[in-house]
């Protein structure tokens, strides 16, 4: 018989070049011989959720935190999988007590933050503060946003967001500064001027969201976005003149 550390390796050989199938005949000779086998299970569920058998993976997922309450992964995963199926209170329950685990390891060990957890975190709140704003739940959207930020700094997709949140909810002014401070932090971020600009564009600052989407076209000429939006405000202009 194969020991288990070679079947293993072999497993995630496998799993990394997207062979599934071959790593999960691996993992399942693992798991028959050693059913506490954490890493084998952990695998596996992320798997069966590749392969869309959702009920295999919650099962794999519970089974991988029944022998260890504290893999942050494992929780984070299946939270992710109750919300896609819908199952809201299941999903914050489990993200909820993952969370906690973690501040309480912080605050009890002073380890250092694990930039890492901190990201699968941030996603997590990302994915519900989309949630919010396809309901129009803008304050809740906002609180979630910040909260991806205070995670995750280098999530610029995120402020972006923030951005839009306050222009939503009518506050263009902050939205605006919002904006700017983006720009002038990540000058070579394209994104930040193009949603200032569409924000300058739609509050009849047409000079200024132009200069914005020609700043982007100076950096990257085949810039898809800034030239139909240059376009289309040059049209506008034309035609109303």
């Amino acid at each position: 018989m194969v020991q288990t550390s070679n079947l293993m390796k072999i497993a995630r050989e496998c799993f990394e070049k997207q062979e599934y199938k071959k790593a999960q005949v691996a993992l399942t000779e693992i798991v028959e011989t050693d059913a506490k086998n954490i890493d084998a299970l952990f695998m596996l569920a992320n798997i069966f959720h590749i392969h869309g058998d959702i009920g295999k993976a919650i099962k794999a997922f519970k089974r991988v935190l029944s022998i260890n309450p504290e893999h942050t992964d494992a929780a984070i995963s299946l939270s992710v999988l109750y919300n896609d199926i819908g199952q809201y209170e299941e999903a914050k329950k489990v993200f909820e007590t993952a969370n906690e685990r973690v501040k309480g390891k912080k605050s009890g060990t002073g380890q250092l933050e694990d930039k890492h957890i901190n990201k699968k975190f941030s996603l997590k709140h990302f994915e519900l503060a989309e949630m919010y704003m396809s309901y129009n739940r803008f304050d809740e959207a906002l609180f979630e946003y910040n909260k991806v930020i205070a995670l995750d700094n280098e999530n610029l997709e995120a402020k972006i967001k923030v951005a839009k949140v306050y222009a939503k909810k009518g506050f263009i002014s902050k939205a605006i500064e919002e904006l700017r401070q983006l720009r002038n932090e990540e000058p070579n971020y394209s994104p930040a001027k193009i949603a200032l600009g569409i924000i300058y564009y739609g509050n009849g600052n047409i000079l200024e969201a132009q200069t914005e989407w020609e700043k982007v076209l100076l950096k990257d000429p085949f810039n898809a976005d800034a030239k139909m939006y240059l376009n289309l405000s040059k049209t506008a202009t034309e035609t109303h003149v």
